[in-house]
């Protein structure tokens, strides 16, 4: 299932049931698990590891260099894991050895036409990237999250779970999970209630999720106070959980 017209490195491992569309070019040190569809002119190099059916559109560059001035040619890694869509003209570079040396993307993602994914990133499962949605380096995003068209987030930001940025957002500081955000920069106006209904949310939950959105946004809190204000609550609230990780760890601020 490899065409005649692709360009595949005797070094790559190439596993079965993978369809190599025309002209694509599969570089050294690739490895493509099974059922993984490439399609024509994509360009795959190495170090990468793809996992099993995953989808890779035409034109998509994959596990190519960093861009970072720091990169000297050193042996990092880009490491997809399965069942992810790549869309036309997508960008995913490998890590540097200033961070982890390994960009990674999880499961069941779906990245549309345009996006860029940088250096040293660590993406979830389930992410929803629209078209031209780009993170820069040491960039985390946590399970579910939404990323809307022509996004932009900052070196170093956390995108938390099951959060919400809108089209046009820039982020340049921590997004928390369940929240929606908007607005360049981005600033905090809700919970992403209809994306936690649609997986099984019970309102319930969703209320209790809300109610640590009004404590920690709209009470002029600091961070400290909200935690202090909120952590009691674990015991009888286990969804707050994602909530309190992502204030907790939060490095660069958070978007309010």
């Amino acid at each position: 299932m490899i065409d005649a017209r692709a360009v595949v490195d005797p070094s790559a491992k190439i596993g079965a049931d993978v369809h190599i569309g025309p002209y694509a070019i599969i570089g050294a040190d690739v490895e493509i698990g099974r059922g993984t569809r490439i399609e024509p002119h994509a360009v795959l190099k190495g170090p990468t590891v793809i996992g099993a059916d995953n989808h890779i559109f035409q034109f998509a560059s994959i596990g190519d260099e960093p861009q970072d001035k720091k990169y000297n040619g050193e042996p990092t890694r880009l490491v997809i894991g399965d069942r992810n869509k790549i869309r036309e003209a997508c960008t995913i570079n490998r890590g540097t050895v200033q961070d982890l040396g390994v960009t990674t993307i999880g499961n069941d993602n779906w990245i549309m036409a345009y996006c860029h994914i940088a250096h040293d990133c660590v993406v979830g499962d389930n992410t929803i990237f629209a078209n031209n949605a780009s993170i820069a380096g040491h960039v985390r995003v946590g399970d579910h999250a939404i990323l809307g068209g022509f996004t932009g987030v900052h070196q170093f930001c956390a995108i938390g779970a099951h959060s919400f940025c809108s089209m046009f957002t820039s982020v340049t500081k921590d997004v928390l999970a369940y929240v929606t955000v908007s607005g360049m920069p981005a600033e905090a106006r809700g919970i992403n209630s209809e994306g936690l209904k649609r997986r099984g949310f019970t309102a319930d939950q969703i209320r209790n999720i809300r109610e640590a959105y009004r404590v920690t946004f709209r009470q002029g809190l600091t961070v400290e106070e909200a935690l202090a204000e909120l952590t009691p609550r674990l015991a009888e609230q286990p969804e707050l959980k994602l909530f309190l990780d992502s204030l907790r760890e939060s490095n660069r601020g958070i978007a309010r």
